[in-house]
């Protein structure tokens, strides 16, 4: 079968070579969430981040906790997905975040995690998680840049709301 698109002459577009179905396309906007993410990639405001967020994690049956490392100047050195829980929780340990941020050096980082029900307003764990991962990587100069919750319909950015 011939693939929906081909790469044109210019980067990041495409010609498209037939009907492209709905799960294509969430597939092509997965992988292009998936590539802004990757190495090297800066991030240069939240709306951004909270676009590719939305569109990786907004479809997970159970909660997951992941992490975008930067560097320095704040491009990313890569995401990971650290902590798979259930349908309403998932268990996050600073010793492993702290670890992870270490082993890739480094110098900040943002916290995500999806809320499975669809609201993505943070809980009152979330928000004292975060204080325990905000305080754990502070010992070792590491910053918490933001925190996101995504939802089905939203992204909730902590920064935004004062809650780092």
């Amino acid at each position: 079968m011939k693939p929906p698109f081909e790469p044109s002459d210019t980067l990041d577009t495409y010609k498209v070579a037939r009907e492209v179905t709905e799960a294509e396309i969430l597939d092509m906007a997965h992988q292009l969430a998936e590539k802004r993410l990757s190495k090297g990639s800066p991030l240069n405001s939240p709306a951004e981040v909270r676009r590719h967020l939305q569109t990786l994690l907004h479809a997970y049956e159970h909660e997951i906790f992941g992490i975008i490392h930067l560097d320095t100047q704040h491009a990313v050195l890569n995401f990971e997905l650290l902590f798979r829980g259930t349908i309403d929780a998932a268990s996050v340990y600073p010793r492993e975040v702290v670890k992870a941020a270490l082993a890739i050096n480094a110098a900040a980082v943002i916290f995500v995690h999806n809320h499975p029900s669809g609201n993505a307003e943070p809980s009152q764990a979330d928000q004292r998680i975060t204080k325990r991962l905000v305080d754990a990587l502070a010992t070792v100069d590491i910053r918490v840049i933001d925190h996101f919750v995504v939802g089905t319909d939203a992204v909730i950015s902590f920064a935004e709301r004062g809650l780092l």
